[in-house]
């Protein structure tokens, strides 16, 4: 390996911009900054308590993190900190080794934090990203429904005033039911007013700022700090009316200050229970980084490196245990606020980072009254607008095997939880894959009449004659489809006792592997004892490479051609002659 290669200079995708940074996107940046730092608190402070940590653990995930995005990361306008699903995993995969409170429980969410970052340092170095392709859209859309449901499920005990338990649908409404009777009016309404306000805010008062003079991009960024605007109004409500006294319960005294910046402690047989949740968080957070980043990239005509991403989400997950924090990736709702707030470079990130610093010093007294019921008010709309019932239609008439998958998903996480759910998704996925890929579509095809093109004999009026068999195989061949092969040649033939060549056209075969190769010399030796040669047409160049490194042509019974139309006027000059006629009479 080049000794430039280990310079870890050469990963700093801040290279790129830092360069050419002048004050204009200098004030662009801060002013995204302020704007992404009044929405982050609330939320920081809400996927915290989703996790099952002290909710200033939030802050301490939201700042050193995003100062290393800045500097790693490829998005200009991802905005990466605790979200809504990973908080839930970390949750599920932490709460099994740890009682939550506990201080073995935050010492297991920093570790979860390191092991991912680790993964994803890794992964980037490699360039593993392709890994992540293992989660199709159907099983992330599954499973981030199911999680939304599970999510808003464990988040009703805070609205109510009540306590449940449980990582699992079932297990959550079962003990949410158990103590309903404990439920706390005040609570109640207090949570039940935010989530009416937060519902009301994402569709209604950006309108309302504009009819009242307020310009439609402000208006929009003002409209999704309504959190802000919530937690305001319910500390205020508190303070004013004591309703800490009738049992709302309030977040209490918040620790100011930064976190320390130590070593991470290490336990190995901790870190051997915790390396599969985290390799799974790594993924999912990996995956829905990236599809943020790459759609808001795309509006202003830019592009990402999933590799780079990797290596930024990386660095920030290693940030965030090295400050006592959890797992982190790029969120969807802050990114897209950054974004409309005119951030121009990941600068926007590393002064968000300051700001949640100074509020970390200066604003958590005031948060002690801050109702818990608000924080869960805020992420069940949060993940509200994750649960999209009407995709699972439109999969289902596009792609019923890709809507299996995604339903499937969806009722195995439910009940079983989001490690067992994805799991179980991304299992049917490959076996569903399988099952495609091995009976490809192939088709016999003809010559379309006054053409050299060929097509399907069942979709067009096309020219055959009987001693040809012309099949396109519009896949390539692998160790699942080749005995399909193998049997569709065999059953042809059978139907086709005046046949005495077959052409197999390859142009949509990408490649052969060796249980495909060794199909093609069994199809051979059996076409050759019933009189019949094989021949192959439209090769592809790396295809035909590997075959040429093999004895495979040398055994062929038939020839190789460059295209359909040399095959058929050397093996049956009849269709050609039809075809003659047919041009003849067209042009009469």
């Amino acid at each position: 390996m080049p000794l430039h290669s280990l310079n870890p200079i050469r990963y700093l995708a801040c290279r790129s911009w830092l360069s050419a940074y002048n004050g204009k996107w200098l004030q662009a940046d801060l002013l995204a900054a302020a704007i992404v730092t009044i929405l982050l608190i609330p939320q920081s402070l809400a996927y915290a308590i989703l996790a099952g940590l002290p909710p200033e653990v939030g802050l301490y995930s939201s700042m050193l993190p995003l100062l290393l995005y800045s500097l790693f990361g490829s998005s200009r306008t991802l905005s990466v900190g605790p979200v809504a699903v990973v908080s839930l995993m970390t949750a599920v995969a932490v709460g099994q080794v740890a009682q939550a409170g506990s201080s073995g429980y935050l010492e297991a969410a920093i570790m979860l934090a390191g092991l991912s970052g680790l993964i994803l340092l890794g992964m980037g170095l490699f360039r593993l990203g392709f890994l992540a392709n293992f989660l199709s859209h159907p099983v992330i859309s599954g499973f981030v429904m199911a999680s939304g449901l599970i999510i808003a499920a464990s988040q009703t005990k805070h609205l109510l005033g009540i306590s449940a338990q449980g990582h699992n649908l079932p297990e959550i409404l079962l003990s949410l039911g158990t103590n309903l009777e404990r439920l706390n009016p005040p609570t109640l309404l207090v949570g039940l007013a935010t989530l009416a306000f937060l519902l009301w805010a994402r569709n209604g008062l950006a309108p309302l700022l504009q009819r009242l003079g307020m310009k439609s991009e402000a208006a929009l960024v003002f409209a999704r700090t309504g959190p802000v605007w919530a937690v305001l109004a319910a500390t205020a409500a508190v303070s004013l009316f004591g309703l800490d006294q009738l049992g709302v319960a309030t977040l209490g005294q918040i620790p100011s200050g930064l976190p320390a910046l130590t070593l991470p402690s290490w336990n190995s047989a901790l870190a051997q229970t915790l390396i599969s949740s985290a390799l799974l968080i790594s993924i999912v957070g990996f995956v829905e980084s990236v599809s943020v980043a790459q759609t808001l990239a795309a509006k202003r005509r830019q592009s990402i490196d999933p590799d780079q991403e990797l290596l930024g989400l990386g660095a920030a997950n290693i940030g965030s245990a090295f400050s006592g924090g959890f797992p982190v990736t790029g969120g969807f709702s802050r990114s897209v606020v950054n974004f409309e707030a005119g951030a121009a470079t990941p600068a926007a990130g590393a002064f968000a980072a300051a700001g949640i610093a100074l509020a970390t010093l200066l604003v958590t007294p005031f948060l002690s009254r801050l109702p818990v019921a608000v924080l869960a008010a805020t992420i069940i709309v949060a993940v509200i607008a994750l649960i999209d019932l009407k995709a699972v239609a439109n999969t289902w008439s596009f792609s019923k095997r890709d809507a299996i998958a995604m339903i499937a998903t969806l009722a195995l996480t439910l009940p079983l939880g989001v490690e067992l759910g994805i799991l179980g998704g991304v299992g049917l996925s490959l076996l569903l894959y399988l099952h495609r890929t091995s009976r490809p579509h192939t088709a016999l095809v003809g010559l379309v009449p006054g053409t050299e093109h060929f097509r399907n004999i069942d979709r067009h009026r096309v020219i055959t004659c009987e001693d040809l068999i012309s099949l396109r195989v519009d896949a390539s061949l692998y160790f699942a489809n080749c005995r399909f092969l193998e049997n569709l040649v065999a059953s042809l033939v059978a139907s086709h006792p005046r046949v005495k060549h077959l052409v197999l056209m390859c142009p949509a075969v990408n490649d052969i592997d060796a249980s495909a190769l060794d199909s093609l010399e069994l199809i051979n030796e059996r076409l050759e004892q019933a009189g019949v040669k094989l021949h192959l047409s439209e090769v592809k160049g790396p295809v035909m490479d590997k075959l040429q490194r093999t004895d495979f042509l040398q055994r062929l019974t038939g020839e190789v051609f460059l295209t359909q139309y040399q095959a058929v006027a050397k093996l049956s000059p009849c269709m050609l002659q039809d075809n003659h006629k047919i041009l003849e009479l067209t042009e009469d």
